[in-house]
């Protein structure tokens, strides 16, 4: 069996990387543990499969080098990826918010198709319920150690990818063979840990946080690095939804941050407004007309929402403004890897060529995906840098 390359991994960066190989005219081997191709993209976006955002840049990103992004996506666009999905599957894409784009089906499966029949057209192998051992350097290229059909097996191949994701995802498969891997050629791994997760709560407030799940409020949520405005969600444990899925891959354990409950409203000129109207209302019922009843009476814990606005003292006027617009949070924790949209760390940029991802200490070794030190925000970024790292690997096969 005589292949160009041995791609590690079926998902978003692996069949990117074999199907533009293909196009090459070169021939590749996808080895997947899964039973199916492209289970994350499967499952991404509730199904739907947010597959890039038309407003990407290398600033959406976090990774110790920004720089290292600007090749990658000179190289292969927002506009290639479009192109790519229009030409291929006929996927129409539609911008749901904040540049996030969908196939118009609303469904993943017509993604992963996009690729299995291109795979098929340009005689690229994928062997699927495969299991890789282990990747060894012999003479002029790599032996393959995997285990199929219960039966371990070797390959050599003058070049590998590494594209088998990292350890978000548990029940996909998700491990961390490539950055151990990265690790035993020497290649120096920036510190994993979940990004694009949910923030749990414990302590004296864990029955506050409880006591309001399943309420969603449009805010601001920012540190002194950043800020995302989007919404939040409630839950027995502490805090979810997109705003907080983003500020997660920013926090680090020990650190707070600040949430603006009212983002678009200015509470100090509301009250003010109230007052000129006589202030008749009670705090609480100026608020019923921005939040839940349920919010309301939740926040009665630290305003007093039965006070009149008229007898408002300064300090309590600035207590309810604080309050609302200054809500500091300190979580305990995150829910780890198994909730994680993503993994933030891994393969350190710095030991890649940033025009082909090639391993500068291991010719023949490419690295690409989720386990390389890039972690994209939430809302089709991390596909577009699948999809842009599978495209500059097969371009060196």
């Amino acid at each position: 069996m005589d292949y160009d390359a041995i791609i590690i991994g079926g998902g978003a960066c692996g069949l990117m990387c074999a199907v533009q190989a293909g196009l090459l005219g070169k021939r590749t081997l996808v080895l997947e543990r899964n039973d199916k191709p492209g289970a994350k993209i499967l499952i991404s976006g509730g199904g739907r499969c947010n597959f890039t955002n038309l407003y990407t840049t290398p600033e959406n990103f976090i990774t110790k080098n920004p720089h290292f992004l600007h090749t990658a996506f000179s190289q292969w666009t927002v506009e290639d990826t479009i192109s790519f999905f229009e030409n291929f599957g006929e996927i129409q894409g539609q911008e749901k918010t904040l540049g996030q784009l969908f196939p118009k089906s609303n469904k993943a499966k017509d993604v992963v198709a996009v690729f299995t029949k291109l795979m098929y057209d340009t005689g690229q192998d994928i062997w699927l319920q495969t299991e890789v051992k282990s990747v060894k350097k012999q003479e002029e290229g790599y032996v393959v150690s995997f285990v199929r059909e219960g039966n371990e097996q070797q390959l050599f191949c003058k070049k590998v990818v590494f594209a088998s994701g990292g350890l978000s995802v548990a029940k996909l498969g998700a491990s961390d063979f490539t950055v151990r891997s990265a690790r035993q050629f020497g290649l120096s791994i920036v510190d994993t840990a979940p990004a694009l997760v949910p923030l749990t709560i414990t302590g004296k407030d864990a029955t506050w946080y409880a006591s309001l799940a399943g309420n969603s409020v449009f805010a601001r949520v920012f540190n002194d690095r950043i800020s995302f405005e989007e919404n939040i969600l409630f839950t027995h444990w502490g805090l979810s939804g997109p705003a907080i899925l983003q500020i997660s891959s920013y926090w680090r354990a020990g650190e707070t941050f600040t949430i603006d409950l009212l983002p678009k409203f200015r509470l100090d000129e509301l009250i003010k407004s109230e007052r000129a109207a006589g202030g008749k209302r009670t705090v609480g019922q100026m608020l019923n007309d921005y939040f839940t009843k349920k919010m309301v009476e939740a926040l009665g814990k630290y305003l007093p929402i039965e006070l009149k606005i008229a007898s408002l003292s300064k300090t309590d006027a600035k207590c309810v403004c604080d309050t609302i617009h200054k809500f500091i949070v300190k979580p305990a924790g995150d829910k780890g890897y198994d909730k994680a949209e993503v993994m933030r760390g891994g393969v350190s940029t710095d030991e890649l060529n940033p025009r082909t991802l090639e391993a500068k200490k291991q010719p023949g070794l490419y690295f690409g995906g989720e386990a390389v030190d890039i972690t994209g925000w939430l809302g089709g970024y991390n596909f577009q840098w699948a999809w842009a790292s599978g495209y500059l690997i097969a371009q060196d096969l």
